[in-house]
């Protein structure tokens, strides 16, 4: 056994891993066939549930499409009505011109007046007396006190990049 081994031993391994290797592709081979016959043999037996599963994709779509033209549809009728009324802005504005007046003040109309739907544009800023002020009203940022994390750092050491 020994001298077989010394005589023909690499041999013998290249052959136990040359079939190892033929051993795994055809072993996956044969699954993919497999597969693929159940698969045929799946649509072929039940036509039926092929059928149906169609048309409840062709009836979810179906579905989708019209909630998407009914979004469009709103959307068309606010871009309506958004030209309506910059339409009638622009008539006010001239209305005003050939009056006489300024036209800059009348654009913008009070929210009382119109009360037909809520409108986001309607916000009022508020006035200047009722906002908070930012920073104390000792706070100079030239006298370098309280600056908090903004403060100078000289720049880095060594030679200018670029060149």
């Amino acid at each position: 056994v020994g001298s077989l081994l010394a005589t023909y031993g690499w041999y013998i391994v290249f052959s136990c891993i040359l079939l190892y290797v033929v051993f795994q592709k055809l072993s996956t081979r044969l699954r993919a066939l497999r597969q693929r016959q159940l698969d045929r043999a799946a649509a072929a037996v039940e036509p039926d549930v092929v059928v149906k599963r169609q048309e409840a994709l062709a009836a979810a779509r179906l579905k989708m499409q019209e909630e998407l033209n009914a979004q469009v549809e709103k959307h068309k009728e606010k871009l309506r009505q958004l030209e309506e009324q910059k339409r009638r802005q622009k008539i006010e504005m001239w209305e005003s011109m050939q009056e006489g007046k300024s036209y800059k003040g009348n654009v913008r109309k009070p929210p009382e007046e119109d009360s037909t739907g809520p409108s986001t544009s309607s916000v009022l800023p508020k006035r200047k007396s009722d906002r908070k002020p930012l920073r104390g009203g000792g706070y100079n940022p030239l006298s370098g006190e309280g600056g908090g994390a903004c403060s100078w750092r000289p720049g880095r050491r060594g030679p200018s990049a670029g060149g």
